[in-house]
C-alpha cells in the first residue's frame, strides 16, 4: 500500500515539474513521518526516500536512533527554545523558525557543538490565527536579525497554506512566498541564501511545485490518515 502511495506521489511530482517546465531533481520529497511506527518509515525508506520529517521534538529523539544513519531529519513542527538542545546539530533542516529568540537559542546550542544549523524562516503567508509564522510584512526585517547570528544559516522560506478543498485556492499564497523569496534575495544579505522553498502538503503539492517549491512535505498522501489517539 504505501508503495503505490509513494509512487502515485512520485507521479504527481513529475507532472507538476513537467507543467512548470523545471527538473524533477529540483524538488525534495518530504516524507512526513509524525505519529508513524518506525516499521512504516523503513518501508518507505526501502524504496529510496531519505528525507523525513517530524512535527515533535520527542518523536524525532525516539525515531533517529533506530533508523538509518543516511536519514536527513527535517524539524518542521513548531519548535519550542526549551527543546533545541535535543536536536541542535542532529537535523539536517529547520522548517520553523519564526522569531528571533528562537534563532538565538538555535544559535546558542549550535555553538555549543560547534556546529552550523540550517534554517527556514516560517512566514504565514495566509495570516491565519491559528497558525504560527512571521507576517510577510515582518519577514525582511526578520531575516536581517537572524542573518548576524555566526552559527545559524537561513537557507530559505517555509509556509503551511489554508487547508482547503481546492488546491487552486493557495497558489496565490505560494506565489506570494515565491516573490518574498526574490525579494529578500536580491538585498544580498550575508549569511543568507534563499535556496529553499519549502511548501505545499498532501493536499496542494502539485500547485506549489509549479509556484516554485523546491521541497514538499507529503504525509497523509504516502502514509495515509493519521491515528492520533495513540
Amino acid at each position: 500500500m504505501l508503495k503505490e502511495n509513494l509512487a502515485q506521489v512520485e507521479k504527481n511530482i513529475e507532472l507538476a515539474c513537467k507543467k512548470a517546465g523545471r527538473d524533477r531533481s529540483e524538488v525534495t520529497l518530504i516524507a512526513v513521518s509524525k505519529t508513524k511506527p518506525v516499521e512504516m518509515l523503513q518501508e518507505i525508506y526501502n524504496e529510496g526516500i531519505r528525507d523525513f520529517g517530524e512535527n515533535k521534538v520527542q518523536e524525532l529523539d525516539q525515531k533517529m536512533p533506530v533508523m538509518p544513519e543516511d536519514i536527513k531529519w527535517h524539524m518542521i513542527g513548531h519548535l519550542q527554545r526549551n527543546k533545541v538542545k535535543y536536536i541542535a546539530g542532529k537535523v539536517a533542516l529547520i522548517h520553523s523558525v519564526d522569531t528571533y529568540r528562537l534563532a538565538e537559542e538555535i544559535n546558542i546550542q549550535a555553538k555549543k557543538k560547534n556546529v552550523i544549523i540550517p534554517i527556514l524562516i516560517e512566514v504565514n503567508i495566509a495570516q491565519e490565527e491559528s497558525k504560527f509564522g512571521t507576517s510577510k510584512e515582518d519577514a525582511i526585517l526578520l531575516v536581517e536579525e537572524i542573518s548576524k547570528l555566526e552559527n545559524v544559516r537561513i537557507k530559505g522560506l517555509m509556509t503551511i497554506a489554508p487547508n482547503v478543498s481546492d488546491p487552486e485556492e493557495n497558489r496565490l499564497y505560494f506565489r506570494g512566498i515565491k516573490q518574498l523569496s526574490v525579494d529578500i534575495r536580491n538585498k544580498n544579505i550575508d549569511n543568507v541564501s534563499m535556496d529553499i522553498l519549502s511548501m505545499g502538503m498532501t493536499g496542494d503539492y502539485m500547485v506549489a511545485i509549479e509556484e516554485g517549491a523546491t521541497m514538499v512535505r507529503v504525509g497523509t498522501g504516502i502514509f495515509g490518515e493519521r491515528n492520533y489517539n495513540k
